[in-house]
């Protein structure tokens, strides 16, 4: 399918070579960039990002700038993170605590999660918490992946309906990307640290 001026950036929480999330990003971007969009992955581990410190600007925080202008210049975003204690994993965390409004407002977001054991839900109620509180528009659909280890066979989904989930999220990126947002949340009407980032 030709480009159709979507551009799909995926953030990916997790460090870890060998990372289901990094796959299952890779499986939705691919489904992304057959629905007309063009893809990027922000693969964490290529970036150096210090944790989040107010006192020192974006611009001396290492790659904190480069990897702002890339959630900027998308129209879509991926959220995709293992669930550490619960939650989404701190790499993602830094990579949004650098972002604010200019990156996030009236923008499309969707979201991905895995876990070892059971559903990551409450990883994807955080991550669908702070795309909220900076006024983004999160897609309905989402892909959680449970019990990670044995899901994927040699970088390749067992499961057809999960791969089936992460592909829509893919296409659900682009065919939503210039969805009307919906009204500022309250929660970001508090956030006054997503100003001017």
């Amino acid at each position: 399918m030709t480009d159709n001026g979507v551009h799909v950036v995926a953030i990916c929480g997790s460090l870890r070579d060998g990372s289901h999330t990094r796959t299952a990003l890779e499986r939705a971007l691919s489904a992304a960039k057959q629905a007309g969009g063009s893809t990027d992955l922000l693969d964490l581990r290529k970036y150096e990002l210090p944790t989040f410190d107010p006192d020192r600007g974006r611009e001396n925080a290492g790659d904190a700038e480069l990897v702002a202008t890339h959630v900027r210049d998308a129209d879509t975003i991926l959220l995709g993170s293992p669930m550490y204690h619960g939650s989404y994993a701190s790499p993602m965390k830094t990579a949004l605590d650098y972002c604010g409004f200019d990156e996030f407002e009236d923008k499309t977001v969707g979201l991905l999660a895995v876990a070892g054991g059971s559903f990551p839900v409450t990883a994807l109620e955080h991550m669908r918490s702070v795309a909220r509180a900076l006024n983004a528009w999160v897609i309905p659909h989402e892909a959680a992946i449970p019990n990670a280890s044995a899901a994927f066979d040699d970088g390749e989904f067992v499961d057809p309906k999960l791969e089936m989930r992460v592909t829509t999220l893919g296409r659900r990126a682009v065919q939503y990307a210039a969805i009307e947002p919906d009204p500022d949340s309250f929660e970001s009407d508090q956030n006054v640290g997503a100003q001017g980032k």
